[in-house]
């Protein structure tokens, strides 16, 4: 009962993380949607008061709406006045309980990997709470530093920068907890900007006009920058976020540069949609996008087992016995399931074939299962499966006559 309740209280985190943070990336994009899309007003007629910075007309769900921007702030504090704010913490909060449920509660299974580097649990759980705090000191005070002040300078060393924290933390642990500490560490970026800088530099305006003094147009900015630097981030850390299904991208030899090719893609893709809402064209930047994702396709694909040697069934099945089944049985000898995990068996040589492509994905392609490879699976055996599958993952398959 334990471990069942222990699913359902993940399963609530886990959705209620999808939602915090579809809230948040909608409200974020809209308002990024927004500030591209502001124009000078057509006609200006006085509405907003003095200082209006431009204008916005849009229709959804049969209505028309006109948002007005203010260089800095209107001269008067409306009645009500909206923040968004508990989006992005609700969204940290619930991905970093996720976050320690799956990898830091269980960390022999999901965060270690004795193939990488042999580490305690209490020292890989430091490691990684140590990557997400001195992740955000470190950006922060580039942002604050003259760095911050060079947008172009500054994307290309937080890429170089990231791309190299990427590689540690492959060096560190497994490959599946190293891609989700990479979006982690830029979750909690992109949450503390809200926190420490954009609400704050908020509420000094609001506090300001409240007082009847004139707001600092340097808070708006600084929040501003923030708030782009969320915008631009947020692409690579929902990719993060699904790369769990595509096993072949973090369990790939080179998974760290993989992640920066389409960290660097998405970075791209968000630009040209920047670049779009204000106007400015820009012709190659999408199709140099679709182009890279096509070539990393490419280079990235797995080896060709055409010439190997006819493989038999039998081999399989020994194989998948000593190293599998411990866990994907409908009874597992491994003391950490008490069932199959997510239904996966391989009991019956029926389901050995009909999940064949699933065990090339994760076994061959990917080398995450076994997990963390508890269980010593070779790579002549990695390779044995994988000429089996190539083979047409036949049942009934023998070796060739001598």
């Amino acid at each position: 009962m334990g471990t069942y309740a222990i699913d359902w209280l993940e399963l609530v985190v886990r959705w209620a993380h999808l939602i915090f943070g579809a809230a948040w990336i909608g409200t974020s994009f809209y308002f990024n949607w927004l500030n591209n899309h502001i124009r000078p007003p057509e006609h200006p007629d006085g509405v907003g008061g003095e200082g209006v910075d431009g204008e916005l007309w849009s229709i959804h769900g049969g209505h028309f709406y006109r948002v007005l921007k203010y260089k800095v702030a209107p001269a008067q504090l409306p009645k009500v006045l909206h923040w968004f704010k508990w989006e992005a913490y609700l969204t940290w909060i619930t991905g970093a309980l996720l976050l320690t449920f799956v990898y830091y509660l269980d960390s022999d299974q999901f965060l270690v990997d004795a193939a990488v580097r042999e580490l305690s649990p209490a020292v890989a759980v430091g490691i990684g709470v140590g990557s997400l705090i001195v992740g955000w000191v470190v950006y922060d005070l580039a942002c604050r530093s003259p760095l911050g002040r060079m947008a172009g300078v500054f994307a290309l060393v937080g890429f170089a920068a990231m791309t190299g924290v990427a590689y540690g933390l492959f060096m560190t642990f497994g490959s599946r907890a190293a891609y989700i500490h990479v979006g982690a560490m830029l979750g909690t970026m992109m949450a503390a900007n809200v926190f420490f800088v954009i609400i704050p530099n908020q509420r000094k305006t609001v506090a300001a006009m409240v007082a009847g003094t004139q707001p600092d147009p340097k808070w708006n900015h600084d929040a501003g920058q923030r708030s782009l630097h969320n915008n631009y981030m947020t692409l690579p850390v929902l990719f993060i976020m699904i790369s769990n299904h595509f096993p072949f991208t973090y369990g790939h030899g080179w998974s760290w540069a993989i992640l920066a090719a389409l960290s660097l893609i998405g970075g791209g893709t968000r630009h040209w949609f920047n670049l779009r809402g204000r106007g400015i064209s820009n012709v190659w930047l999408l199709p140099a996008a679709a182009v890279a994702m096509l070539a990393l396709a490419f280079v990235t694909k797995p080896k060709s087992y055409a010439d190997y040697r006819t493989v038999t069934f039998e081999e399989v099945r020994t194989i998948v016995g000593d190293r599998c089944v411990t866990c994907h049985s409908a009874s597992p000898t491994h003391a950490a399931y008490k069932a199959a995990p997510q239904g996966v068996m391989f009991d019956d040589p029926k389901h050995i074939v009909r999940l064949a492509p699933r065990i090339n994905s994760v076994v061959v392609i990917a080398k995450t299962m076994p997990l963390a490879n508890q269980t010593g699976m070779t790579d002549e055996e990695r390779d044995i499966i994988a000429a089996w599958i190539a083979q047409g993952a036949d049942v009934n398959a023998v070796a060739d006559a001598p």
